[in-house]
């Protein structure tokens, strides 16, 4: 979900609605996963059609999100925090609509089998392996690609992109679609490990996202940032979180902490950016 975030970050946005996304992406995935799992009303579908019909529900309903947030950001050109702040609670209000608050269980037992696939010492491979795959994916995109050197342009100057011919509209739509699809991902590996779902998941998740992004070097002015860095600031505020249980600091604390470690970060990358501008200045 970091680097999906950063994406939108990199680009000069922000997107407050991934929790959301994530929950009602998550609920939507449960309810088709439930329906065909053994105790649904089509407990002798295959696994082979169940898994992805439910994978296609979750991953399907945060893509659509997404969508539906970068078309209003490009259409009606309202700022994406009022957007996505709105859309945060329709996502998320439309999961308990349709759940009534209850949770959401019993899948097929191949999907938690994939998913919760381990090796030694307890270490669930699926989720590890996703998260390399999609930081490398991520990484290729922004790094290497023209594509991803258009969403560096944009959040650095918007209209000399578009005075250089680049579809800002185009590219805007792009990347909010990852990061709903990013957040489809997270929710359909939490659906495997869990086993259950209901619409009060991801709270809080997009302070924990938006806080990795900006710890791993992206800046909430645009034009910087890596999928790289938004892996390692996801580990830095997992170990944070960690080690506050590890050193017996009451948990309550941590909201407060990862906070602190946001606002230290931006104030650094102010810092950078005031001392790069100054160099500049001698040089000129």
């Amino acid at each position: 979900m970091a680097v999906g975030a950063t994406f939108v970050i990199i680009s000069g946005g922000i997107d407050l609605s991934v929790g959301a996304t994530y929950a009602l992406a998550s609920v939507l995935g449960a309810m088709v996963l439930h329906a065909l799992g053994p105790t649904g009303p089509r407990p002798d579908l295959s696994p082979w059609f169940s898994v992805p019909l439910g994978a296609l529900a979750c991953l399907g309903s945060a893509t659509i999100c997404g969508l539906l947030n970068a078309t209003m950001i490009v259409t009606l050109r309202v700022h994406p925090f009022i957007i996505t702040l709105g859309t945060m609670a329709i996502f998320r209000g439309i999961a308990f609509v349709i759940t009534q608050g209850q949770s959401v269980g019993g899948f097929p037992q191949a999907f938690r089998d994939l998913v919760r696939w381990e090796a030694g010492h307890g270490l669930s491979l699926m989720p590890l392996a996703v998260t390399l795959l999609i930081l490398l994916i991520g990484g290729i995109y922004l790094s290497a690609l023209a594509a991803g050197r258009r969403v560096y342009a944009i959040g650095g100057n918007e209209l000399a992109s578009r005075y250089s011919g680049i579809r800002v509209a185009r590219v805007k739509l792009s990347v909010y679609v990852y990061s709903g699809l990013t957040a489809g991902i997270a929710a359909l590996l939490s659906l495997g490990y869990y086993g259950a779902a209901t619409s009060g998941d991801g709270q809080g998740y997009e302070l924990n996202v938006i806080a990795a992004a900006v710890v791993g070097g992206a800046s909430l002015s645009g034009g910087k940032g890596t999928a790289l860095g938004a892996v390692m600031g996801a580990l830095l505020i997992q170990m944070i979180s960690s080690g506050i249980v590890i050193v017996g600091v009451d948990q309550n604390y941590s909201q407060i902490i990862i906070g602190t470690v946001v606002i230290l970060a931006v104030v650094l990358d102010q810092f950078n950016a005031w001392l790069t501008k100054r160099r500049l200045a001698k040089g000129a």
